[in-house]
């Protein structure tokens, strides 16, 4: 196994889990300076007999000192061969790595993620902002992890390639791993660790606003391409149903009009920034979908707009079928992918 340990700003906790690891285990360790102040080199030199050491000169963030170790293994280490990532700031015990290290080397074909319970003296921030994370995420994937933020991470150096082209160089960069292999079908495994937080995670240097906007802008891209079509499809209801008010079936031709536009600009977000499915048959499959929503939607309006205006009708209406559409879209049009590489590759 090789360790890798992106630092920005160590202290001696990275020290103390540097020793602990080279006495308990034979694993090899890769640390990356991002970048951290001139006072803190001392303590890189002093690591160098246990570990290798990567100096950005500049802080680029975690991602990018992450992709900076991959790229070296990648290049110095077989496919085979496992890699496991670890947090410099002393949350991951020793003993909880060892233990993510030794499932997924009983299955090597998976991503496995050392998930903290959050059980004990975990500050709020850190309780609530997982709980958040974890619930959109489930809605937005369909795949349940319970700590999505977790930096305890073993895969195989095979993954490599696929770990470097993950987008973003900060905290969104773990986020969208996850994201990847829930789209591929990439088998995740959770191993419970201990949930370790010192001095209230004082020396974590993640910005809720600027960084938690990171992490949630790429989940959110599944919500905002369906709200920005249901939007336009509103307005286009109004607005054909107020040009063809004097032609009969004026409430079906606004309604099927208004689909067609607005359900192409709905399939061309989703396929190129929500769910990254360019299949040609994904489209036949995606108006299928919309043939059934728009039969369905026609039947509501018709029922609906009989007791109330059509501004309020179709607002009630969408609210009601949007979760089925996202639904279908997830699960059938936009489906996984299978991923096309394994361990012997």
């Amino acid at each position: 196994m090789v360790v890798i340990i992106p630092a920005y700003q160590p202290d001696e906790k990275l020290n103390r889990l540097v020793l602990e690891l080279r006495e308990k285990t034979t694993f090899d360790l890769l640390i990356v300076n991002d970048g951290s102040d001139a006072d803190k080199r001392p303590l890189f030199d002093s690591l160098a007999p246990y570990a290798k050491i990567i100096h950005h000169s500049a802080n680029r963030g975690k991602g990018a000192a992450l992709k900076t170790a991959l790229t070296y293994i990648y290049d110095q280490y077989p496919a085979d061969e496992g890699v496991v990532t670890i947090d410099a700031d002393g949350q991951h015990l020793p003993d909880d790595i060892i233990r993510v290290c030794q499932a997924w080397e009983a299955a090597p074909e998976k991503l496995v993620l050392g998930s903290r319970q959050f059980t004990g003296n975990v500050p709020f921030k850190s309780r609530a902002g997982n709980a958040i994370t974890r619930a959109v995420f489930a809605a937005s994937t369909g795949v349940k992890v319970f700590d999505t933020q977790t930096g305890l991470r073993a895969f195989g150096v095979f993954r490599i390639p696929m770990m470097l082209e993950m987008k973003g160089d900060r905290y969104e960069y773990e986020i969208n791993v996850l994201l990847y292999a829930t789209r591929h079908r990439i088998p995740i495994e959770e191993v419970p660790i201990e949930t370790v937080y010192i001095e209230d995670n004082r020396s974590s240097h993640f910005n809720a606003v600027r960084d938690g906007w990171r992490i949630y802008k790429m989940i959110l891209f599944f919500v905002a391409s369906s709200l920005v079509a249901m939007l336009l499809d509103y307005v286009l209801v109004l607005l054909f149903s107020a040009t063809t008010k004097e032609m009969a079936q004026s409430l079906l031709i606004s309604v099927v009009a208004a689909r067609v536009l607005s359900s192409l600009a709905n399939y061309y977000m989703n396929c190129k920034l929500v769910f990254e499915n360019r299949s040609r048959s994904s489209i036949l499959r995606y108006y299928l979908l919309v043939a059934g929503i728009l039969g369905i939607n026609y039947v509501l309006m018709v029922a609906i707009t009989a007791v109330m205006p059509i501004a309020i009708g179709k607002i009630l209406v969408e609210l009601l079928l949007y979760p089925v559409s996202f639904y279908m879209q997830r699960k059938f049009v936009f489906p996984p992918q299978s991923e096309e590489i394994g361990p012997e590759s």
